[in-house]
């Protein structure tokens, strides 16, 4: 049977993550220590002190959760695992993807924390904080969650965003409409509508600086790959294409899928 890791996108915030990680284990510590240095600010300070609504921000939320997962990796490596030997693919939802790269080596920990600050910064820049939202859909047919985005639309623009497998549709765009939209989801019989705890809510339409600044990240991460190790695993991106003008919904459930017939393990908070 062949292994997966999977490492998560934004949403999995939490204040305190990875705090007790850090008091156990040096090699988590010093992951911490080189992203706070990386960003020359003291992003562990916001991870485990808050304020909630301060991580939350897309700019911080990124690096952070891929600080975590990083620990995690770093920790399992100080017990023994060979990621290279034992771990057949790397894969992640969002910035996800740049967490599975750095955890492959790819990128340096400096330098994929440097890459997710210009992402979230891109993606804020094109969504100022308040005015967009997301929300999990679960238990609605695709179909169905089309319908109420649509309805919802005479409030501004709402679209789904991710199909996430399993029956979870991930919905973005204004937060009116998508308020309303999950409100309509849950009229219509959804298990669960869930507002999710994200700053920028992408992708869906953007404008122009949102534009610009993804296409600077994309240099950035250029440069970053050709100062990296030169070493590859076969990392792969489950997670939602930015920074395209409507862009569409990115199906990580197909993804997930056909890790999970292997065996996967995810990592992060």
């Amino acid at each position: 049977m062949s292994i997966a890791f999977t490492f998560p996108g934004q949403g999995s915030q939490a204040v305190g993550m990875g705090m007790d990680l850090a008091e156990a284990f040096p090699e988590a510590a010093a992951v911490f220590a080189e992203v706070d240095d990386a960003l020359g600010e003291k992003l562990s300070d916001i991870m485990w002190n808050g304020p909630e609504e301060t991580l939350t921000l897309t700019a911080n939320a990124q690096p952070a959760l891929m600080a975590v997962s990083m620990a995690v990796i770093r920790v399992l490596e100080a017990k023994g695992l060979d990621l290279k030997s034992k771990v057949s693919f790397v894969a992640g939802h969002s910035l996800g993807e740049y967490s599975a790269l750095c955890a492959a080596g790819t990128f340096s920990l400096a330098d994929t924390a440097r890459l997710l600050r210009i992402r979230g910064n891109a993606m804020q820049a094109a969504v100022p904080v308040g005015k967009g939202a997301m929300a999990a859909i679960i238990g609605l047919e695709h179909d169905d969650v089309e319908a109420v985005c649509r309805d919802a639309s005479s409030l501004g623009s709402c679209q789904i965003a991710n199909d996430n497998g399993g029956g979870q549709l991930v919905i973005s765009g204004e937060k009116p409409a998508v308020e309303k939209a999950a409100a309509l989801a849950s009229e219509k019989g959804a298990k669960r509508a869930l507002m999710l705890p994200v700053s920028a809510p992408l992708p869906f339409r953007l404008d122009d600086a949102g534009g610009r600044g993804h296409a600077q990240g994309a240099r950035n991460g250029r440069e970053a790959r050709s100062r990296g190790s030169g070493r590859r695993e076969r990392a792969c991106c489950a997670g939602k294409r930015c920074g395209r003008d409507r862009a569409p919904a990115c199906r990580a459930g197909d993804r997930a899928g056909a890790l999970a017939r292997d065996g996967r393990v995810v990592c992060g908070p």
